[in-house]
């Protein structure tokens, strides 16, 4: 091979070989250069305060809070499911199905209409958690820790119960699990809702008090029934009183419902006289519910002391399901 052939070889390897060169070094380049910015606003998001709107004002509360008191049953049902843990709680009328906030492991910060403001001062707890009952008090607690009310709103349980808890959610970070358990709630309430158009079901909602009772409409503490689950009521003109409406007997044969949802109050606060000892009268015998055995004891745990949860939601629709299948 000649001089000049040799060179002019070399010299075309060598172009190649740079080409290659600078062909990588290129790519090296254009390669995106990994970013946490994404990261960071996540953790920032995740340690940040919960800003929570409440019936009682605006709290702001911190993230996975230490030395939690609650008060609101429903609350406490949730955080059951959630597996969050509290430290204090007002044991005196728990429903059977959270009895393990009874033992020793909890404080008992007092009673439902009466809390020991002492007592959970000692605690510093980061949050205390309160419902309808506590009202009166939301100021002395909030001088101790953040306090948020978890009331429901009666013109719409099922909205209020949701916002209730997807805040538990930001709080203590469980937004995932919240969401698995809203979607579970809505598909078990459209199958109550489907039955109760299938059934062109029409009822009325009574709570039993002693040898008292009051009727409940669309708009009052109960109305879920009406307003999710599609029973309709027998009578619009219920007025929509914190209590219900007084009534009689009379006023029920007169209705006469197919269905009749009742709540017994004196199984939970004390009475002489059961609702179904109550309801077993030649008057009521009279009513297609009676004879059609519809009228449905409800559980007052879970209707009346400790509703908005989700055990608590998960009984009252189980309950209006197999009551519709009757």
């Amino acid at each position: 091979m000649s001089k000049k052939l040799l060179f002019l070889s070399l010299t075309t390897l060598a172009v190649a070989l740079t080409g290659c060169g600078l062909k990588q070094t290129s790519e090296a380049i254009e390669t995106p250069i990994p970013t946490t910015t994404a990261t960071v606003t996540e953790e920032k998001e995740a340690t940040e305060p919960v800003k929570v709107v409440h019936a009682l004002g605006e709290t702001e509360v911190p993230r996975n809070p230490k030395n939690v008191v609650v008060f609101d049953y429903g609350t406490l049902d949730a955080l059951d499911t959630l597996g969050v843990e509290v430290i204090g709680v007002a044991p005196g009328t728990l429903p059977d199905y959270l009895e393990k906030y009874k033992g020793d492991s909890y404080v008992n910060v007092g009673e439902l209409f009466e809390p020991n403001l002492e007592k959970i001062y000692e605690l510093e707890p980061e949050l205390i958690i309160i419902g309808g009952r506590q009202a009166d008090f939301y100021d002395q607690l909030s001088e101790i820790a953040p306090t948020i009310s978890m009331s429901l709103e009666n013109e719409d349980y099922l909205g209020s119960f949701k916002k209730n808890m997807n805040y538990l959610g930001q709080i203590f970070n469980k937004e995932e699990e919240v969401a698995k358990k809203l979607e579970e709630v809505d598909k078990a309430i459209e199958e109550v809702s489907t039955l109760a158009k299938e059934k062109d079901a029409k009822g009325l909602i009574v709570l039993a008090n002693d040898t008292a009772i009051s009727v409940y409409g669309e708009a009052s503490r109960f109305g879920i029934i009406h307003q999710n689950f599609g029973v309709t009521p027998v009578d619009t003109t219920i007025e929509d009183a914190k209590h219900g409406q007084k009534a009689t007997f009379e006023y029920i044969v007169e209705k006469n419902p197919e269905y009749i949802f009742v709540i017994d109050r004196t199984a939970v606060a004390g009475g002489a006289t059961s609702a179904e000892k109550l309801f077993e009268n030649e008057l009521m015998k009279n009513t297609d519910a009676y004879k059609n055995n519809r009228i449905i004891y409800l559980n007052p745990q879970a209707w009346y002391v400790a509703n908005g949860g989700f055990i608590s939601t998960q009984i009252m629709i189980d309950e209006i399901k197999e009551g519709l299948s009757r």
